[in-house]
Formats: C-alpha cells, sequence, structure tokens
C-alpha cells in the first residue's frame, strides 16, 4: 500500500507502486481535475502541486509520491477560489477548460515561490499547453493573481464570470 497526503488528508493506496499518479488520483481518489493529456509530462494538462513543486502526475509514480504531500485543483481553493483560479475569471483566460487545472497549479505553485514575477518568469513556469492559444492572457492572469495575494487589488466579482476580453 502507498501513502501520502492528498489536499491535506493522508490517504492509501491499493494500487501498483508504479502507477502514474495521475491514474491514482484520478480512479483511486476520484480526483478528476488533473487530466491526461500526452502521458509523457510535456503539456502539464495534469499539474499537481507536491511538496511546493509543480510536477506532472502523469509520469509520477505512485511509488515516487510516497511520503509526499499532494494538492490537486481540488484542494487549491481552501475558503472560496484561490487567487489563482479567481484570476483565471476575471482575465477570461479559460476557453475549452482543459488545460485550465494544469495552468492554475503551475501558476499557483509559481505565486507560492514569488507573489510578484515578472513576465519572462511567469512565461517561464507556466510551459503548460493551450490549444486555445490564451497565452497574453495567462500571464495576465497571473499576475492579476499576485495582486490578489498582496491585497493590492480586488476580485472583479467573486466567483463571476466577466464578459471575455481580446487576447
Amino acid at each position: 500500500m502507498t501513502s501520502l497526503t492528498v489536499n491535506g488528508q493522508p490517504l492509501e493506496f491499493r494500487m501498483d507502486p508504479q502507477t502514474p499518479l495521475l491514474w491514482a488520483l484520478r480512479d483511486g481518489a476520484n480526483l478528476t481535475g488533473a487530466k491526461y493529456g500526452c502521458g509523457v509530462g510535456e503539456c502539464g494538462t495534469c499539474t499537481v502541486i507536491v511538496d511546493g513543486a509543480p510536477l506532472m502526475a502523469c509520469t509520477l509514480s505512485l511509488a515516487e509520491a510516497e511520503g509526499r504531500s499532494v494538492t490537486t485543483i481540488e484542494g487549491l481553493g481552501k475558503e472560496g477560489l484561490h487567487p489563482m483560479q479567481q484570476a483565471m475569471l476575471d482575465e477570461g483566460a479559460i476557453q475549452c477548460g482543459f488545460c485550465t487545472p494544469g495552468i492554475v497549479m503551475a501558476g499557483a505553485a509559481l505565486l507560492t515561490r514569488n507573489a510578484d514575477p515578472q513576465e519572462d518568469e511567469i512565461r517561464g513556469a507556466l510551459t503548460n499547453l493551450c490549444r486555445c492559444g490564451v497565452y497574453p492572457r495567462l500571464v495576465r492572469a497571473v499576475q492579476r493573481a499576485g495582486r490578489l495575494m498582496r491585497g493590492l487589488e480586488a476580485p472583479v466579482q467573486q466567483g463571476a464570470v466577466p464578459a471575455m476580453k481580446q487576447a
């Protein structure tokens, strides 16, 4: 049995230790926010935060996750939306939504390290693929989330989806 902490809760998985963490989360814990994209850690769709670092759950085995702390998109906002989630809404940075959980997780991990990142740091941290091509909005969303975290800005409207902006 493999034990780890997921979204603050201790969990034990009765799965092959070589099972990718992505499948353990989706099939074993019913946490389906992280998506399967490429299966080789290139697209970022399956990004989760492991011990504070954004990692691809499709390439991390249960054995490698043993004893570690994992945060999924479902566990990110403890008291409502996380600033990164709110900023994605505020900036109209969500299109089809498939890549969104991974992007939110990568952005949240960056903002935990640096709540005021420069554009080049944001682009370096968000290596996630987005087929809808909302990259300029993603940069603005991370910048806005940082301002929200630093108390320099209020959400447009908590949980509301604003009118779409041009990229």
